[in-house]
């Protein structure tokens, strides 16, 4: 498809909107990284910035259809009805995310869902970590508090927070169940893209369910970003963590995003740990993302997304870990 993406002269009544006739519209800058919505810098004549956020198929990368299935917990985690049901849940557990100046789905300010939203000055923990490791380390210290208030919001079931909060119910019996399903999924979906995948599907298929079978029933589900990378961590000028591309916000098991924090802030992710974690659990669920990882940036670059080097170097990556659970 031919991408047309927004420019100066179709955001300027979404600014006056947002931030009011005073402010005036003077540079738009597309910010590379995303995947399934758009995210610009808005510059305003008084130096002073915003961010705008499109949903828009324009700026979705991902091929074929995405079905807008909530109750899937797992389904793709994109809309500005879910990012405002994220941020509200978000903002009343006292978790610092960028002030939002405006969410319109009217259409008539601009073709697509929009949000305006707090431009946080300090960039993201990512690059202050490779920047100044010892700067990083209050911040990561309040990241961690920001993950105990997190475990401290359990909901009345699993998935979407989204679905959870009105009164819906996810598919599926557990998390567990729903991770292992996902997992078998993006194992065949890897292994028709990846040959030494294919080669050892069957064996890694006999691991996800000796893991999954190993794992015990629970019935808490705790409040979950998912993808908490350090790239989705910004930092405040008061040195505070702000969470993010928060459209994937669960009631969830805290397993779940702790072993994405493993997979992400590697050695430091000493300082996020949790004691209380399930060890079984967070093997099975180490597996079923590292499958993700590999199944899901393959699929990403069979379309025309721009950064494929990075994809493929993430998937080669988690390859090569899955494989060490057959000994590979």
């Amino acid at each position: 498809m031919e991408r047309r993406f927004a420019v100066r002269e179709q955001l300027t009544g979404v600014v006056r909107a947002a931030l009011g006739a005073e402010h005036r519209l003077v540079d738009v800058l597309r910010l590379r990284g995303g995947s399934k919505k758009g995210v610009y810098r808005l510059v305003l004549d008084d130096g002073s910035t915003a961010i705008a956020y499109i949903w828009d198929a324009a700026e979705n990368y991902w091929p074929g259809l995405q079905v807008e299935d909530h109750a899937d917990a797992f389904s793709a985690a994109s809309g500005l009805e879910l990012f405002e049901a994220a941020h509200r849940r978000l903002d009343a557990a006292g978790i610092r995310t960028p002030r939002i100046y405006l969410a319109d789905r009217g259409r008539e300010l601009y073709p697509a869902d929009v949000a305006v939203v707090e431009d946080v000055p300090g960039g993201t923990l990512e690059a202050l970590i490779q920047r100044d490791p010892a700067a990083a380390q209050p911040v990561l210290a309040r990241l961690a508090e920001t993950l105990e208030v997190m475990r401290g919001h359990a909901g009345p079931g699993f998935g979407k927070v989204a679905l959870v909060d009105g009164g819906g119910v996810a598919t599926g019996r557990s998390c567990e169940q729903v991770v292992f399903e996902r997992a078998l999924v993006d194992l065949e979906e890897g292994a028709v893209r990846d040959a030494r995948l294919a080669a050892a599907r069957d064996r890694l298929e006999g691991v996800l369910r000796e893991l999954a079978a190993g794992v015990r029933p629970r019935s808490a589900h705790v409040l979950v970003h998912g993808e908490l990378g350090p790239d989705h961590v910004l930092v405040d000028s008061a040195g505070r963590p702000v969470l993010i591309d928060i459209e994937g916000l669960m009631y969830f098991d805290v397993e779940w995003e702790h072993a994405f924090l493993r997979l992400r802030f590697h050695e430091d992710y000493a300082r996020l740990s949790w004691d209380g974690l399930d060890e079984r659990r967070m093997s099975f669920y180490t597996l079923a993302m590292r499958l993700s990882l590999v199944a899901g940036p393959l699929r990403l670059i069979e379309g025309d997304f721009p950064g494929r080097e990075a994809m493929r170097g993430i998937a080669e990556h988690n390859l090569q870990q899955a494989l060490t659970f057959i000994g590979g």
